[in-house]
């Protein structure tokens, strides 16, 4: 019993309407009136031919009332408010057991013996603790045998038979010293398989012969073999994994891990631009990036000439300090990921760096260089600028740090992935590109 869920209702009391009731619905809703309705509507509902999730909906499509008024009318009533579950004498299936002394009762007069069923579905049990190899809810796979003569060596040879099916070649059955009050006396073993990383024998079954006490409440004269096993278990051990949990709710218990393919698919930009003539100016930004590169400083380029939303737009791609070049050295690196590092890599040089160049050509390259994602943030500052009125706009990054700096962004799950695996995420690099936008 300790073991056993017990299934809880709500009491749905009667519901009267005083006439202090009244006055507080008034109160939201001064038109009511319609109190025949509203009481009619409670008495179907402690009946049961009204639903709890159909109530407001009926107040709503019988009272003439909006939905935030019928909740305010239920509100009022205080039985509502404190709502206590009233236990009742009904369980929850804590093993497929009480179902089959059920069935076989029915099925003596319907087939011949032997009679052999099996069935698969879940069990809830109390357990004192939730470990990995227990769980509140599991599944169970679970067959009996009806026949007028059977012996607990069939029986075993039966259970051994269906888990070499199962892919278990070895089996070791051990018989119950305390046999279940459902069992008969000495009939009841377990069942237990190897794990094949450490060995050791897992329980993932118990079999026996049902007690003839039992079965006579029920009218069965026969001898009825059961055979259960735990699907979770089972998985588990054919899965090696270690715990039970991280079948069920891997998302709680199991490791996550993700290729650098996976991690490279996480990596965008986080700002792009919306129109056809904003992705044109982040294009004409880049390819000016890369044409004048080494043009000495100060020096000025027009990169773009034309309307943006009906508006008037002159781009250029600067750099006013002097004895410098018109961009810094990290401006051409390109993003990739590496065991599970995310990486900014320059297209020549640092051929001494043995991590750089293992990155380069075993990792997984993103496709996507500092300054095709500066110039995307370009354009759509430019066009927001457009948007709010502006007259000018001037974007520059000098200095690489992180991803946000050259307007990249990683999905929450690489984050938490590269954080938890301690691998690191370098991007660090001088840019220095500035561009200018003058509007109308």
């Amino acid at each position: 019993m300790d073991r056993i869920f017990f299934l809880a209702g709500l009491d749905r009391s009667d519901l009267g309407i005083s006439e202090k009731d009244l006055n507080k619905i008034k109160e939201e809703v001064p038109d009511f009136d319609d109190v025949s309705t509203l009481e009619t509507i409670l008495r179907e509902f402690k009946k049961g031919e009204v639903d709890s999730d159909d109530l407001l909906e009926e107040m709503v499509g019988r009272m003439d009332v909006e939905e935030s008024e019928a909740s305010h009318i239920l509100s009022l009533f205080e039985d509502f408010k404190n709502l206590t579950p009233v236990p009742s004498d009904l369980t929850l299936r804590s093993h497929t057991t009480a179902g089959w002394f059920l069935i076989l009762g029915k099925m003596l007069d319907r087939e011949p013996l032997p009679i052999q069923l099996f069935t698969v579905g879940p069990k809830y049990r109390r357990e004192q603790q939730l470990d990995e190899t227990h769980l509140y809810r599991s599944w169970t796979a679970s067959m009996v045998i009806m026949a007028e003569e059977m012996s607990l060596e069939d029986g075993e040879r039966v259970a051994r038979k269906i888990l070499k099916k199962a892919g278990f070649d070895e089996v070791e059955c051990v018989k119950k010293s305390a046999t279940s009050k459902y069992y008969a006396p000495g009939s009841e073993f377990e069942i237990f398989v190897p794990h094949p990383e450490t060995g050791e024998m897992i329980e993932i079954g118990n079999a026996g012969f049902y007690s003839p006490v039992s079965l006579a409440n029920y009218d069965i004269p026969f001898p009825v073999f059961n055979l259960g096993i735990g699907l979770e278990r089972i998985l588990m051990i054919r899965s090696g994994k270690n715990d039970i949990r991280s079948i069920v709710y891997p998302y709680e218990y199991e490791d996550f891990e993700f290729s650098d393919e996976e991690l490279s698919q996480m990596i965008d930009m986080e700002k792009k631009p919306k129109t056809e003539q904003g992705r044109k100016i982040a294009n004409l930004i880049e390819k000016t990036a890369k044409r004048e590169k080494d043009e000495p400083s100060p020096c000025e380029f027009e990169v773009f000439e034309g309307q943006v939303r009906d508006k008037k737009v002159s781009v250029k791609i600067f750099e006013d300090e002097d004895n410098t070049q018109l961009v810094g050295p990290a401006v051409f690196n390109r993003v990739f990921v590496y065991d599970g590092n995310i990486v900014g890599i320059p297209p020549e040089g640092w051929e001494n760096n043995d991590f750089l160049q293992k990155a380069k050509a075993e990792g997984v390259d993103t496709g996507i260089t500092y300054i095709e994602s500066f110039s995307n943030l370009a354009a759509r500052k430019i066009e927001k600028s457009v948007e709010e009125g502006q007259e000018k706009v001037t974007i520059g990054v000098k200095m690489i740090d992180s991803l946000k700096d050259i307007n990249l962004y990683l999905e929450r799950p690489g984050r938490r992935y590269i954080t938890n695996e301690s691998k690191k995420i370098d991007v660090r690099g001088p840019f220095f590109v500035s561009v200018k936008a003058k509007l109308g």
